[in-house]
């Protein structure tokens, strides 16, 4: 399964490998901005080739290790135009606004619980990628979810694992597991929805499950009844969260001066 990619991120990366000493900053703010290109990233920095004896869990590390070649290849095989919209029922454009949303709260979260904001950014920014399998590949059934609730509503997990038997999060775990990513965060992945039922408790999957929860609460735009209802407190109550502490993130959008709005 790849990930379609921003063209326009494509594409600005492109210009900017050609340059002699692409500027690294900048490499970071546009590969991490986008969920297709950091998975096809980390998959070769944790490959053979690459990976040995090490887990690479972030852009900024993958960057650090692979050559300027290994990047251009990743950028010139991301799919793009026509094969980005290929994704009967999602809205790709919601689909890359919210995971970027996610993945910024969960690295604000991470930071006030000492976890490390790097492999919780790369978490959420992953967490939904199964979304885009599932409505590939179950065209005829997603439709009747879809009727009942948004791609990124909160009883989404929910539906599809009664329909389906399995829900996005299980699908984006086995993504990142064929994809040699680190146990860590196939375990985020995996238990996102649910990480206290893991076996061996992963604050990491609980810091994901709160900026999920935020995430899609801003996208349904719920009221304040409705966010207290809502909020996951149990998992809170575990990383020492509140809700107000939660609603009070204001993602900080870590973009190089030289990037253009």
């Amino acid at each position: 399964m790849v990930v379609p990619s921003l063209p326009r991120t494509v594409a600005l990366l492109m210009t900017e490998l050609v340059a002699p000493e692409p500027h690294l900053s900048r490499l970071n703010f546009l590969f991490s901005s986008d969920p297709g290109l950091t998975a096809a990233l980390l998959c070769i920095a944790n490959g053979e080739r690459f990976g040995a004896h090490r887990q690479v869990m972030g852009v900024p590390e993958a960057l650090a290790l692979l050559p300027n070649s290994a990047l251009r290849a990743v950028v010139a095989a991301a799919p793009v135009g026509t094969a980005a919209r290929s994704v009967p029922g999602m809205n790709l454009q919601q689909f890359w606004r919210y995971s970027l949303e996610t993945a910024r709260l969960a690295r604000s979260l991470a930071g006030i619980v000492h976890l490390n904001p790097m492999v919780a950014y790369t978490a959420g920014l992953l967490h939904a990628v199964g979304t885009l399998v599932i409505h590939r590949s179950e065209v005829d059934r997603i439709h009747n979810i879809n009727v009942l609730c948004g791609p990124f509503d909160l009883r989404r997990m929910e539906f599809e694992t009664r329909l389906f038997g399995f829900s996005y999060a299980q699908v984006s775990a086995g993504l990142a597991k064929r994809w040699q990513l680190p146990q860590v965060l196939v375990e985020a992945l995996c238990y996102q929805g649910n990480p206290l039922d893991n076996d061996a408790y992963e604050p990491l999957a609980a810091v994901l499950n709160l900026a999920i929860w935020r995430a899609r609460a801003g996208e349904a735009q719920l009221n304040e009844r409705e966010l207290a209802v809502t909020y996951p407190g149990e998992i809170g109550m575990t990383l020492g969260l509140d809700i107000d502490t939660v609603l009070q993130q204001d993602p900080i959008n870590w973009k190089p001066k030289s990037e253009d709005e």
